[in-house]
């Protein structure tokens, strides 16, 4: 046994396995802790998905009954609001858009947020324009996760702030708890610091710890 820095290191007893034209050298736990018991690390609790939904105000009703259909029903809906904070969406989809951010009753685990993103991706393309030369999609809607702490985007597109997650996919950490409310960090987009984002978000935690359990 070595001692580095205090910390004592039992020698690894390896087991070779050929894979991938590699070998991988494998330590069996009572070699890496010394027979000793050590306390397994608690995994992530589940989360609240919410999705941010922009479309014509039309659309709307249409989006929900799709995002229900592919997540499970809807707990909570924000108040709607006119999205006039950039015209970066214009170009593909037209201006008149509105801002809506909803969730869905069932929590979900935190590393299934790719899988979420592809899957929302699916249903911005299900209403995409049929002959429409004009315009690209008609709809944008991104999830993220909430939890106790802070709120977490779906991206696909890397920033110093945002963490790879899986699937093409980053995680985007967009609010933090803090002083009792959500506040933004640098980089937070216009429309999730507005009073009805907030709002919408101080009531989704509320949900949350009331229904998740001790």
């Amino acid at each position: 046994m070595s001692s580095m820095n205090n910390i004592h290191v039992r020698a690894c007893q390896e087991t070779k396995i050929w894979m991938r034209g590699h070998f991988r050298i494998y330590c069996s736990r009572s070699s890496i802790t010394g027979g000793k018991t050590v306390k397994e690390a608690p995994g992530a609790r589940k989360a609240k998905l919410f999705i941010a939904i922009l479309a014509p105000e039309s659309l709307l009703a249409a989006v929900e009954s799709s995002l229900s259909a592919a997540f499970g029903p809807l707990d909570l809906k924000s108040e709607v609001f006119p999205f006039s904070f950039t015209e970066y969406y214009e170009t593909e989809m037209g201006s008149g858009l509105y801002r809506r951010f909803v969730a869905a009753e069932t929590l979900i685990a935190q590393n299934t947020l790719p899988e979420i993103k592809h899957r929302t991706n699916q249903i911005e393309g299900q209403f995409s324009p049929a002959g429409e030369r004009t315009l690209q999609r008609r709809i944008n809607v991104d999830p993220g996760y909430l939890t106790p702490a802070k709120i977490v985007l779906a991206s696909t597109k890397d920033y110093a702030h945002r963490i790879y997650l899986d699937q093409g996919i980053f995680g985007d950490l967009h609010l933090k708890y803090e002083q009792g409310a959500y506040q933004p960090l640098p980089w937070t987009y216009p429309d999730y610091r507005t009073r009805e984002a907030l709002a919408f978000f101080a009531e989704l935690r509320r949900l949350y710890l009331r229904d998740r359990g001790p």
